[in-house]
């Protein structure tokens, strides 16, 4: 009886693979995800008059990287809604609330000689208290994440997830796949996080993040909060300008 071949399962590494060989004139690799493209029929081989071998996308392969880029086009479409969603809550709250900030944080190196370097966060949202008093702001950091597989790559990154601590409570945000299903459980999140939970398009504490004390922001930070622009308030066009009736 003959054998039927089964395709290899595809994923982001294969279709950042085939976008490369639609960019570029088609040299191969010769590696496992070239193999699997071209097991899979979205890759062919075709020979030059010279003797030289290049890769060629087919249609079907066209045809897959449409779809791929339609599926990242809604999840970040998702994303972006839920970081929004995250910040207007900051904003109800009476707090300020940045949306795409690169800020300066310490994290530990484990090194006696030079225990803390340097590096850039960017949290998808970071509020503070709306106060006057430097040492009340309470700063904190919201990460989302639409996609199980984006979460699960996150918590591997204690550096990241020091980085935020290092500028506020950390608090991650989960969403729910296409079926409704949240990406993730409160238990798979770190005891020093909070979390949110999207349901019927709400948000839910489902664990509070741990208090963190401190005297206030570093001057880096204020810098980057004073270049940027919040997120708008409720209220900001309820009083017209001076001069209008």
């Amino acid at each position: 009886m003959e054998k039927v071949a089964v395709a290899p399962p595809l994923g982001r590494a294969h279709a950042r693979r085939l976008r490369e060989v639609y960019r570029s004139a088609g040299w191969p690799c010769q590696d496992a995800l070239e193999i699997d493209l071209l097991a899979a029929g979205l890759l062919e081989r075709v020979r030059s008059a010279f003797g030289h071998e290049t890769l060629r996308v087919t249609d079907a392969g066209v045809q897959w990287l449409s779809q791929a880029l339609a599926r990242n086009r809604g999840a970040l479409s998702a994303h972006e809604a839920l970081v929004e969603l995250v910040a207007q809550e900051m904003v109800r709250a009476g707090r300020l609330a940045w949306r795409g900030l690169s800020l300066r944080a310490q994290v530990p190196t484990g090194d006696e000689a030079r225990p803390l370097r340097w590096c850039i966060a960017k949290p998808d949202v970071f509020s503070i208290r709306h106060t006057s008093v430097e040492s009340y702001v309470e700063p904190i950091v919201h990460e989302v994440k639409v996609r199980r597989a984006d979460l699960l790559g996150d918590l591997k990154q204690e550096a990241k997830r020091g980085a935020y601590l290092d500028l506020g409570e950390c608090w991650y945000v989960l969403g729910s796949d296409a079926r409704g299903r949240p990406v993730g459980e409160p238990d798979e999140i770190p005891g020093e996080c909070g979390v949110m939970m999207l349901e019927q398009g709400r948000l839910r504490v489902a664990r509070a993040a741990k208090r963190r004390t401190r005297a206030g922001l570093p001057f880096g930070v204020w810098m980057a909060l004073a270049k940027a622009t919040p997120a708008a308030g409720f209220d900001e066009d309820a009083q017209g300008m001076l001069g209008e009736s």
